[in-house]
């Protein structure tokens, strides 16, 4: 389906109804009606997703993430959501998995969605470049939840400015 991403489909029936728990997961945010985001989820959070109406948990963070999950993919499948990982190198960011990620969540459209790495700062970085270029917010709207989650680093600025730059000439 996307070169370098890892997909797992299961139809879905989950229920839609709100859970009053809190996740295990840190920097956990609803950014958008139909996206959440995190950090690494724990077996007690992906029990819940079903309950919030997730159909799908895409995950940025390598498999061999200090705080992987083990077994994360089946147990999301398990329960009915499908699972793409798109691993992000935290040293090495590429545009490449940008646009991946716009492209799952374009072929995603209108269906919940979980997104999580190790600790909600890769998928912060790419939920502000998705809200800002693609869904084309503005800047203090595109900001969130990244703003409450870090400021990014040298690696991270570069990264985000290189695809900013990128969707700029692509569009001129």
């Amino acid at each position: 389906m996307f070169r370098g991403c890892r997909v797992h489909n299961r139809r879905s029936t989950s229920a839609t109804t709100k859970q009053d728990r809190p996740m295990d997961a840190e920097n956990t945010h609803q950014v958008l009606p139909w996206m959440w985001t995190s950090g690494q989820l724990s077996k007690a959070d992906i029990d819940r997703l079903p309950g919030l109406g997730i159909q799908v948990v895409i995950n940025l963070a390598p498999p061999n993430s200090s705080n992987a999950l083990p077994g994360e993919a089946e147990l999301i499948v398990g329960r009915g959501m499908s699972y793409v990982q798109i691993p992000v190198n935290w040293e090495a960011p590429l545009p490449e998995q940008f646009a991946q990620f716009a492209a799952v969540l374009r072929a995603l459209d209108g269906r919940h969605v979980w997104v999580h790495c190790a600790k909600n700062m890769r998928v912060s970085a790419f939920t502000y470049l998705y809200r800002r270029l693609v869904l084309g917010d503005d800047e203090a709207t595109s900001s969130f939840p990244m703003r409450e989650v870090w400021e990014p680093n040298a690696i991270w600025r570069a990264f985000i400015d290189q695809v900013s730059e990128g969707y700029r000439q692509g569009s001129s």
